[in-house]
């Protein structure tokens, strides 16, 4: 319904009781609670609190990193939130399981009901600051290009005989020495002994591993030890300790703690293992493995040989079955077939070649006969010649009782002329 202007009411709210007064009958909403809450703890202000950091979030894009803070003693942990920049600028870099003191201010978000810390300084202190100092180490020796993955050395697929580090009648030595005997009996172990912990343990580690490392007989190094606190490994991130791995050639393993331990030796060794026991599954082979490869492997091969044998005899028989192969003789009787094929042939053309010939003999002799004066004597003509042997072709100058001869076919007849007697149609023509 509108007023006289035509303008509504203003929509009037509830009211709200106090959260003093609150009833069945007359509760206080969730946002009453949740602002109340939120009043209650933002007078607090800003608080020093020390906690360990379980866990860190940096998202792409935004410019808050969330922090989780666990109480080292409790099972208790609150979400804390700082800004990049003061995260960035941290040195060395906030890393899982340090302990840090924040000066943060409570905060309480309504919209979901959660509670955070807005940090505004963090400072490492007592493990986080050991972990500070651990990291700024690696760091410097990461420079120098202890670290690099490039200087790793492959670890020898059979070794003669393997150097042990560790200390005397340890449960890393038994784990070592038990697990690699029982993959490969014939290994053998060269162990020498040194403090695993204390002051003295990096020394006494560095004179081990140079002292193997002049053994000859040495193939590889294990430097085992089984877990503990980080203050318990922290020989094993001694520079010197670090510098000493590097410069050895013989190619060492690094068995220092569980799988979640992280010393700097971990990082200069050729390899890192987990655990003792899977430092001894890393340096020798396992046996029963091996022999089924070779099994396997012999299988292979004589398979493979069959059937080469049995491809090239089945190319074998496909040659001896051919009828070159399966009968010879047929091959040289089809020959000898070709060659008396041929010679007949040859005989023929021969022979019709030669009558050829002896025809065509006959034809020019025939012409030859033909053209010959003697056949013209055969036909009854003659030729007359005076006693000069010159020919007479003309009545004149043929004297009377001169003798002359008559060339005929079968020879010649003297005569002696009696008389001339000139042809009419000579003188005619």
């Amino acid at each position: 319904m509108r007023g006289a202007r035509g303008v509504a009411p203003a929509r009037r709210l509830p009211v709200v009781p106090s959260l003093r007064e609150t009833t069945a009958d007359a509760p206080a909403p969730v946002r009453a609670v949740s602002n109340a809450l939120s009043q209650w703890i933002g007078q607090l202000g800003a608080v020093w609190v020390e906690g360990q950091v379980t866990q860190f979030t940096r998202r792409p894009g935004l410019n808050t990193v969330f922090v989780t803070l666990r109480d080292p003693v409790a099972e208790v942990s609150v979400q804390a939130t700082c800004a990049r920049s003061l995260f960035d600028s941290l040195n060395p870099p906030l890393v899982e399981g340090a302990s840090v003191v924040m000066h943060a201010r409570p905060s309480f978000y309504a919209g979901n009901g959660s509670l955070s810390l807005a940090a505004s300084d963090i400072r490492m202190v007592g493990l986080g600051e050991l972990l500070a100092r651990l990291e700024r180490r690696r760091q410097l020796l990461a420079a120098e290009g202890l670290f690099d993955p490039a200087r790793k050395r492959r670890l020898p697929f059979l070794p003669g005989c393997v150097g042990l580090v560790t200390a005397p009648g340890s449960a890393a030595e038994r784990d070592v020495l038990d697990n690699a005997r029982r993959r490969w009996p014939a290994v053998r172990f060269t162990p020498t002994y040194a403090a695993m912990q204390g002051p003295r343990s990096a020394l006494e580690v560095i004179e081990a591993v140079e002292r193997l490392d002049r053994d000859p007989d040495v193939d590889v190094i294990i430097v085992a030890r089984g877990g503990g606190s980080v203050e318990d490994l922290l020989p094993f991130s001694d520079e010197g300790l670090v510098r000493a791995v590097h410069a050895v050639r013989t190619p060492v393993v690094s068995a220092i703690g569980h799988e979640p331990d992280s010393p700097l030796l971990d990082l200069v060794a050729d390899v890192r293992a987990s655990t003792p026991t899977d430092a001894a599954k890393l340096v020798v082979p396992d046996v029963a493995e091996e022999l089924r490869g070779v099994t396997v492997a012999r299988d292979r091969l004589r398979a493979g040989l069959a059937r080469l044998l049995d491809r090239e005899q089945a190319a074998l028989d496909a040659v001896r079955s051919r009828p070159a192969l399966a009968d010879p003789r047929g091959l040289v009787d089809d020959r000898l077939a070709e060659v008396d094929d041929l010679r007949r042939r040859a005989r023929r053309a021969l022979g019709h070649g030669l009558d050829r010939a002896a025809d065509n003999l006959d034809h020019q002799r025939a012409r030859v006969r033909s053209l010959s004066p003697l056949e013209t004597l055969r036909r009854g003509y003659a030729v007359l010649q005076d006693d000069a042997g010159h020919v007479v072709t003309s009545v004149e100058g043929v004297e009377t009782g001169r003798p002359v001869s008559v060339r005929v076919a079968d020879g010649r007849v003297l005569a002696t002329t009696t008389g001339t007697q000139p042809d009419p149609t000579e003188e005619h023509s």
